[in-house]
């Protein structure tokens, strides 16, 4: 397990795991349903995944997007692969809503639509919140 995967908190943020990947809630929810996905791989570029890699990272996104899509009502998704500070291969995906989105009786808005995110902002998410969230994250997935 790489330093990014543990440093995104790998064990309590866990959605989904492959074999070369694995999919964690974001801690700081830019828009609701953020995630973040990693590769197992120890790779600080796109270009040195393995083969193998990049076959299971079309099911990964595949996953990813009719979970957002589906379960969440995104109308778009926003993949950034930044590895400034964390350097393994990694995306953070954003989905987007035109509408406000209802969890658990809580309303969740994206007030950047139709403009690009704010990476560096964060939705309010008390502990008893993101718990519930990763719960239902995980068992929609």
């Amino acid at each position: 397990m790489n330093s990014t995967i543990k440093k995104f908190g790998y064990s309590e943020n866990l959605i989904k795991e492959y074999d070369y990947w694995v999919v964690l809630y974001r801690p700081q929810q830019v828009t609701i349903g953020s995630l973040v996905i990693i590769c197992k791989e120890n790779k600080f570029n796109l270009g040195n995944l393995s083969k193998s890699a990049y076959v299971e990272l079309k099911l990964v996104i595949q996953h990813v997007e009719k979970f957002l899509h589906k379960k969440l009502g995104a109308d778009k998704i926003n993949y950034i692969a930044l590895m400034m500070v964390d350097p393994h291969v990694h995306f953070h995906v954003i989905p987007r809503y035109s509408c406000k989105i209802a969890i658990n009786e809580k309303y969740y808005y994206d007030i950047y639509w139709p403009k690009p995110p704010n990476i560096l902002g964060k939705i309010d998410i008390n502990e008893s919140e993101k718990l519930y969230l990763i719960k239902f994250f995980q068992n929609n997935f």
